[in-house]
């Protein structure tokens, strides 16, 4: 499967429609709509949205970048939001390739970290993220106290690396 990611506003059609199925499924597996900590995104406060589009052009994959304020996690660190692949483009690399620019997007912006919540009926989320390179990191802002929360970091740079490490 070829595709191509482009910046795209938070609230693009195509963007909105990923989060709207986004929702559906995660409302179906912790079996209730509230199951998000903290304020939900919006197009004031994430800044960067990317979209990856399939040879068709349908919209196949998604994820934002919000950045944190510096008394959550000190300065430079932003939070990967509403990271999303359809479920007939998963495997295919497509997810990896969202995370690899947000990433870039992120170093780009000056972050010199990334954070991420996900939740505990996620686990092929959590095992995702692990095996590209993050790690567990304690509850942070809104998610501190939540018993259905994941958070995961790593560091940006020529040679990325987590961030958290031994914190308790």
């Amino acid at each position: 499967m070829r595709w191509t990611i482009t910046t795209v506003p938070f609230d693009h059609a195509d963007a909105d429609r990923l989060r709207r199925a986004q929702r559906q499924e995660l409302d179906a597996r912790y079996g209730t709509d509230d199951h998000e900590p903290g304020v939900p995104p919006t197009a004031a406060d994430v800044p960067v949205f990317v979209l990856a589009c399939g040879e068709d052009g349908s919209a196949i994959a998604c994820g934002g970048l919000r950045p944190l304020p510096d008394d959550v996690l000190g300065a430079g660190v932003v939070e990967i939001k509403r990271m999303y692949t359809a479920p007939s483009a998963r495997g295919t690399g497509v997810a990896t390739a969202v995370l690899r620019r947000l990433e870039q997007e992120a170093v780009r912006a000056g972050a010199g970290s990334v954070v991420l919540e996900t939740g505990t009926a996620q686990p092929d989320a959590i095992r995702f993220y692990e095996r590209e390179g993050y790690t567990a990191i304690p509850l942070f802002g809104a998610y501190a106290g939540s018993t259905n929360s994941v958070c995961f970091g790593r560091r940006l740079g020529p040679a990325p690396d987590v961030i958290g490490a031994g914190s308790a």
